[in-house]
């Protein structure tokens, strides 16, 4: 494990993460807060911030992951994360002018810029970490998610509180600088053999859809991401009635149901980080479809308090165990030229199947009971398990040959 953080590539990105990490955060609660006083807690207005935050995947994933895989990629993310910085200061200056609305333009425009910035970010993984260290890498960089998942609402909250929305979207712009900072000391980018330069953005566009295509193992990690997101988004906004129907609590218990969820992904990620050379991302994989099936499946069910926790716990164990086999893979199976258009292509099929199926989740709740949709959630679980089962399997037989051959 030490030798993941002995890399410069691991300790920069990590750490340009972090300042990311506390800039969004900051950003996203000045812009919730601030937005719910100005509007009276107008629903519109607030839905409005995740669909600034949310339509950029579609509109700009595939397009950004393009063009990521012709630009150099530490070039790209010192230049995001800039542009970023700049942004959240021109919207600050706007807001002090007296347009408040503008405050929705730092999200959207960083949101956008964050799909340019994040296949980039895979892409120096990729070129400058060993493959038999993409995975604790990746599982360091997912942990960093998931402590800001507890920590960054109660970060976000108290500094709007205590400083109010200038000195947070200053904080914003500062945190993004130093990002891009970090990454500036790394050596630079090296020139990769790409297409021809005479190729045109949609020929190279079509060109990383045929490559999906005729890569099968690609193809069943899409399948699988699909219904991932589609089972999370299914339950995503149903977590309230989980509460009040299923356990007959105050609407104001969910707060512990999303703390243990958190500590859960923590633990997760450190541990993942720590077996990551022990277990393939198969297998990680496979683990993580399983457990949160079951948990999901526990949570539709469960009319007491432990038993919810702990699904919930068991789920957010290993809800890491999904993102990091599904990053790894990706990695291992794609050449780093079509990294950016593979990412552009898969991502929007998770989130697409997601926030589908959270617009859909009040009809649903409407006509079918809560036991009922998250039974539904757990079996769609078990169908991305079906679509992984192939390379699970593949990659068994791989390790039995290896074992047989090291015994003769």
């Amino acid at each position: 494990m030490s030798g993941v953080f002995q890399n410069r590539y691991v300790r920069a990105i990590l750490l340009s993460g972090l300042m990311v990490q506390i800039g969004i955060w900051v950003r996203n609660f000045a812009i919730l807060l601030y937005v719910m006083e100005h509007t009276g807690g107008d629903a519109f207005a607030v839905s409005m911030i995740s669909v600034a935050e949310f339509a950029p995947i579609f509109l700009f994933s595939f397009l950004a992951g393009t063009f990521a895989d012709r630009w150099r990629p530490k070039r790209t993310m010192v230049w995001c994360e800039i542009l970023s910085a700049t942004s959240v200061v021109a919207v600050l200056a706007t807001f002090m002018l007296g347009t408040w609305k503008a405050v929705f333009f730092a999200t959207l425009i960083s949101a956008i810029l964050s799909q340019f910035s994040q296949p980039s970010g895979m892409k120096l993984f990729k070129l400058h970490v060993p493959a038999d260290q993409i995975q604790a890498g990746m599982s360091a960089y997912q942990t960093l998610f998931a402590v800001f998942m507890v920590l960054g609402p109660i970060m976000g909250t108290f500094v709007f509180q205590q400083w109010g929305m200038e000195v947070s979207m200053i904080i914003t712009a500062v945190a993004f600088l130093l990002a891009a900072a970090v990454l500036a000391f790394l050596p630079p980018d090296r020139v990769e053999e790409t297409e021809s330069k005479s190729t045109g953005l949609l020929d190279e566009m079509a060109s990383g859809v045929r490559y999906v295509l005729s890569n099968r193992v690609l193809t069943l990690i899409g399948f699988c991401f699909m219904a991932a997101g589609l089972a999370i988004g299914l339950i995503q906004p149903l977590g309230i009635f989980l509460v009040t129907e299923r356990l007959l609590l105050p609407k104001e218990s969910l707060q512990w149901l999303l703390m243990v969820q958190g500590v859960g992904m923590i633990l997760g990620g450190g541990a993942t980080m720590a077996v990551a050379k022990k277990f393939s991302p198969q297998r990680l994989l496979m683990a993580g479809l399983f457990g949160n099936a079951l948990a999901f499946a526990i949570l539709g069910i469960s009319t007491h308090l432990w038993l919810t926790l702990v699904a919930q716990f068991i789920a957010g164990l290993l809800l890491p165990c999904i993102q990091i086999g599904i990053n790894t893979m990706l990695m291992k199976h794609t050449e780093s030229t079509f990294l950016g258009r593979v990412n552009g292509i898969l991502t929007p099929l998770f989130t697409g199947s997601m926030v589908i199926m959270m617009s859909l989740s009040g009809v649903l709740k409407k006509n079918l009971s809560l036991v009922t949709i998250y039974e539904v959630a757990a079996v769609l679980f078990i169908g991305g398990m079906l679509f992984i089962l192939p390379l699970y399997r593949m990659q068994e037989g791989k390790s039995a040959q290896a074992s047989e051959q090291i015994g003769s």
